[in-house]
């Protein structure tokens, strides 16, 4: 039996994953396939651009066949060939952006170049039967955190974003901070649940700005001046000082997002990036949503990182859109979800 058309074949090669994706015309995924490359990074400390596009381009091809394997689709039978085209490093994007090009351009098929953050910014509503739902965003990663309101399929306004770090970003250079391995966001989830979120009174920085910006540099600079001062300490500590800067964190995002949903009269809240898979940022917007009666839509925790998914879902509304790129189009390393913003 046929699948629902447009068939969507999408690569995402922005950072050190490599992923392929195909969706049908309904947004079901019929394959969605990820090769991370934490092992071969882990012994920096973070993300090698070289290593990471080397990696791509070996990992690529295989990828795309696995994909087709699983589905049950032949290349000739997608209708569009989408790759992420920014916001990324400039030289794993390439490695994405021109192998789509080439195969829309072997099939004779468009090409559509995809926002990175536009598929973070739709992974909630991947599988949800009603589709998208127009609400307010937060979209929290280790490169960007953004409130957003979601009006529908490319219509997006920018609410406020960080001045400064995303939260991804204090959490993984404070987990360096307290000697912690590579990734370090999540093994200071995992630390934190056994500490005590209370201990520790780490600063919320523009909690009460009045306007829905994000600063998370003196926050992670407060727990830079904390540690020499516990000394010896640290280690019998580690749990309480994960749990109390993950709080602060917490706090912010979930107390930012509902004061702006309830500023916009909004009643639908959505939640994605690699931040929005931390176990209690999970737990609190749960809790808070539920407690303001305000329906909340969390990406899956497959679908937080970096995957192929989300590209061919917002390449699938593109698409529907009447969207369609030049192959000569480049690739951004700094493309704006919202121009001029």
């Amino acid at each position: 039996m046929p699948h629902p058309s447009p068939l969507i074949l999408a690569l995402e090669t922005s950072c050190d994953e490599t992923a392929v994706a195909l969706c049908d015309g309904e947004g079901r995924m019929l394959a969605s396939e990820v090769s991370t490359q934490i092992a071969e990074h882990m012994p920096y400390g973070g993300v090698v651009p070289e290593i990471a596009s080397r990696n791509h381009m070996v990992r690529i091809r295989p990828l795309v066949e696995r994909a087709m394997e699983v589905s049950g689709v032949s290349l000739r039978e997608v209708d569009c060939f989408a790759a992420t085209s920014g916001p990324g490093l400039a030289s794993s994007l390439l490695v994405g952006s021109t192998v789509a090009k080439a195969l829309a351009l072997a099939h004779g098929k468009p090409f559509l170049a995809v926002n990175h953050l536009e598929g973070h910014l739709l992974s909630p509503f991947i599988g949800n039967a009603d589709g998208l739902q127009p609400g307010i965003a937060l979209i929290v990663s280790g490169g960007h955190t953004f409130l957003l309101h979601l009006r529908g399929p490319g219509d997006y306004l920018v609410l406020g974003r960080t001045r400064d770090d995303a939260a991804g970003e204090a959490f993984d250079k404070v987990a360096k901070m307290l000697g912690l391995p590579y990734p370090g966001g999540p093994e200071l989830d995992k630390k934190a649940r056994g500490g005590d979120p209370a201990a520790f009174d780490f600063p919320r920085s523009m909690l009460d700005s009045g306007d829905f910006a994000f600063s998370f540099s003196g926050l992670k600079t407060s727990m830079l001046y904390l540690l020499p001062q516990l000394g010896d300490t640290v280690a019998a500590r580690m749990a309480d000082l994960c749990a109390s800067f993950q709080e602060a964190i917490v706090d912010v995002l979930v107390t930012k997002t509902l004061r702006a949903a309830r500023s916009l009269n909004a009643r639908n809240v959505s939640v994605s990036g690699g931040v929005s898979c931390n176990s209690r940022l999970r737990e609190v917007f749960t809790e808070r949503c539920r407690r303001a009666r305000l329906d909340l839509f969390l990406a899956a925790p497959s679908l937080t990182t970096d995957n192929a998914a989300m590209i061919a879902f917002a390449a699938l509304h593109r698409f529907r859109a009447g969207h369609r790129s030049e192959l000569e189009e480049d690739i951004n390393p700094n493309m704006p979800l919202v121009p001029l913003l």
